[in-house]
């Protein structure tokens, strides 16, 4: 059964009909959200390869096309290029229809220090836990990288993120094992805190967050080098 791709053409397929909308104008950054989710996808996708080469998580084949290269499935190659797609499409969206919904400064700042010092304490007190202890520093950086900046990012981001989530929750509820006899993608809760909100690990937030963070930055890095506009001929 090909369930893992059905659930991502299901993910894509209203971004991708409404990207050429001429209201929200994403089709003017397409170039650099390509760009960006392949560049982002290397890096995502080594460590992908690595997590399955040593059994932190792994896919039930009865679930996928059965078309495998470097023991990552098709579905899963497509997973980094799909899923950000459809959440920065979100994230603009979001943002096209409340312009002016925005943290201050000081309000950005203080969820960001909260938010590093808890990341911080279990990535220290969880050393061993492999998929823990590395995509929750993955999300640190991102975070540490986005405060550096000047885009304003986060301000918007710590919005449009908890929406982004509610999508993103219900594929990876699917493909964690809700609904279905069986999961799509395993995990070995020895490597993570065995905490699930309905079958997904908690640290999956935490890798969305940095996925789509990260690409949300190359991108706006890419609109200023490339001359792009973006909405409201600001960068997000």
């Amino acid at each position: 059964m090909f369930v893992y791709l059905a659930l991502e053409i299901c993910a894509v397929l209203i971004p991708l009909l409404y990207s050429y909308d001429r209201k929200l104008q994403f089709y003017l950054k397409l170039k650099a959200v390509f760009v960006s989710l392949v560049c982002v996808a290397v890096f995502y996708i080594a460590g992908d390869i690595i997590f399955t080469k040593y059994g932190i998580w792994g896919f039930n084949p009865r679930y996928h096309s059965g078309i495998v290269f470097l023991d990552l499935p098709l579905e899963e190659w497509l997973f980094f290029i799909v899923i950000p797609y459809a959440s920065i499409f979100l994230h603009d969206t979001l943002i096209y229809l409340f312009p002016s919904v925005h943290l201050n400064n000081r309000q950005t700042n203080i969820i960001s220090i909260v938010i590093l010092i808890c990341l911080g304490i279990i990535v220290v007190t969880n050393i061993e836990k492999l998929y823990t202890s590395i995509y929750l520093t993955v999300a640190i950086f991102a975070i540490l990288t986005a405060s550096f900046g000047k885009s304003g990012l986060l301000n918007r981001f710590y919005l449009t993120f908890p929406v982004i989530l509610v999508p993103f929750f219900l594929v990876n509820s699917v493909l964690t094992g809700s609904f279905i006899s069986e999961p799509v993608v395993w995990y070995n809760n020895v490597q993570n805190l065995g905490i699930r909100i309905l079958t997904v690990p908690v640290e999956d937030m935490s890798y969305a967050f940095s996925l789509i963070l990260f690409n949300l930055l190359l991108i706006n890095k890419l609109i200023t080098i490339l001359g792009l506009k973006s909405l409201n001929g600001k960068a997000h």
